[in-house]
């Protein structure tokens, strides 16, 4: 299945069915989920990541579990655009996911969503530790709804042309 920006694949998603969004990490891995209407994400859990294959099982049980159609994995592009050490990374992750799975992964942007999330936190007054537990997560489920709601015009989009 492909891999690659969400822009370019979103067709391989189909049009409904839930999501996994993922934030991924050097020592973990945030996991959220969609709906099968694609209108919400939710966190799910936390992976604390041990290797390739261990992280990669999880993640397929997930995706198995919530009969998803497809995979959203943050991008960590830097500011100015450019991608460095990170996003080679997480590339290297979805092209060896991509070997165990039919799902299709796209990549959707990341930057700023973990501060974001940080802020969110803080707003409603979650105790360091907690939010240490939960950010991730968090994180993801910003990802996530980032691309549900590209995932939305871009359907809208295509409506509006038939």
């Amino acid at each position: 299945m492909p891999v690659g920006p969400l822009n370019d694949i979103a067709e391989a998603f189909g049009a409904r069915g839930a999501l996994l969004g993922l934030d991924l990490g050097t020592k973990t891995i945030g996991v959220a989920t969609s709906d099968p209407d694609r209108k919400l994400a939710t966190g799910v859990e936390t992976i604390a990541r041990k290797n390739f294959t261990a992280d990669a099982q999880r993640l397929l049980t997930l995706a198995a579990e919530r009969a998803a159609s497809g995979i959203v994995l943050g991008l960590p592009v830097n500011m100015d655009g450019s991608e460095g050490p990170r996003a080679q990374s997480t590339r290297a992750f979805a092209r060896n996911l991509a070997k165990l799975t039919e799902l299709p992964i796209a990549f959707w942007d990341e930057r700023l969503s973990t501060a974001a999330v940080e802020r969110e936190l803080i707003a409603a007054d979650v105790s360091r530790a907690k939010r240490a537990a939960v950010i991730d997560q968090h994180a993801a489920a910003f990802i996530l709804q980032g691309a549900l709601d590209r995932l939305a015009t871009l359907a809208a989009g295509r409506n509006r042309d038939i």
